[in-house]
């Protein structure tokens, strides 16, 4: 074993010494390894999708795009809708209820998020489903008194309207802390100087926390939409016809059944990726207060990128003869 030792240190050495020495970049063996194994994984992965016959993809281009599939497809996004814009509603009235001085108020708040985050949704789900059961009939009047308007409780809520309300009120419990935590992150000391100036209590919240929250209620807010947007096949219990529910229609009377589940796949992984574009803008058009310059979007990096090669192309000297 040989010590190879330079004449004179590196710390002794003078600035044009040091100038110098070759720079040499670390070399990672190990990071390539994996790399390459990760590829040839890939790789495999792809070749079976292709060469495979049991993944049958005749069957899945000729369902992908039929008026049954397309019609669930739009249920399914009908509930997404719904459920979001009514349970962040309520989740809203429920944050601002926990976060009031009325200790009322409070208690009723936490019982409700405390209740609908410990009922599966399947359970609430069938529960409302079946609301005719318990309650034939709902009225308007005076309370523990005479009844002025009444209805059938089958008219008044159908298999969708029980799904979108336990939905909506199962995502709401959820909403609710989501929001709570937002407003509770806006520095106190905002709202008290905002006070000292007399700006109503009302517009302290809509022009001064609520925009500082948002970047904090965006991100988590954005996982709920796309989990409820998932979560909303568990409707098939109710027999109704959102995608995962016309999706086992189809395999059953065909005996397709990995075909038709790619189906549901794909229209799944698609349209999550357009709610995550959704959210990436929201999340960057609420930064704008806190970010003076915000980064470039991918689509500005992919133009960027292409005026650097066009640059370089024009840039670049041309070869000739003499």
């Amino acid at each position: 074993m040989t010590t190879v030792t330079s004449e004179r240190p590196v710390a002794a050495a003078g600035p044009d010494e040091l100038a110098e020495l070759p720079v040499v970049p670390a070399r990672h063996p190990w990071r390539w390894l994996a790399g390459a194994a990760a590829v040839v994984v890939v790789a495999q992965f792809v070749h079976g999708l292709a060469t495979n016959p049991g993944w049958d993809w005749p069957t899945f281009r000729a369902f992908l795009t039929t008026d049954t599939i397309l019609r669930s497809v739009g249920v399914t996004l009908q509930l997404t809708l719904y459920g979001t814009v009514l349970g962040f509603l309520v989740g809203a009235v429920v944050a601002f209820l926990r976060l009031s001085r009325s200790p009322i108020l409070q208690t009723i708040a936490w019982v409700y998020v405390w209740a609908f985050r410990s009922i599966p949704l399947i359970v609430q789900l069938v529960f409302w489903f079946n609301l005719s059961y318990l309650y034939k009939r709902f009225g308007i009047g005076i309370p523990f008194g005479p009844t002025v308007l009444s209805f059938e409780t089958m008219d008044l809520l159908g298999a969708l309207g029980a799904a979108v309300l336990g939905l909506a009120l199962h995502q709401a419990a959820y909403a609710a802390e989501i929001i709570r935590a937002g407003v509770i992150s806006v520095d106190a000391g905002q709202l008290e100087a905002a006070a000292a100036l007399g700006i109503p209590r009302f517009r302290q919240i809509r022009r001064i926390v609520l925009p500082q929250a948002m970047r904090s209620i965006l991100p988590n807010a954005g996982n709920e939409v796309i989990s409820l947007f998932k979560g909303s096949s568990i409707v098939y219990v109710m027999a109704i016809g959102e995608l995962f529910y016309q999706v086992q229609v189809v395999y059953g009377r065909t005996g397709r059944v990995v075909p038709l589940l790619m189906v549901a796949t794909v229209w799944y992984v698609v349209l999550t990726t357009l709610l995550s574009f959704g959210q990436y803008y929201l999340e960057r058009y609420f930064a704008r207060g806190s970010q003076r310059t915000p980064p470039p979007t991918p689509l500005q990096r992919a133009r960027a990128l292409v005026r650097q090669i066009q640059a370089t192309r024009l840039t670049a000297p041309t070869g000739g003869t003499s």
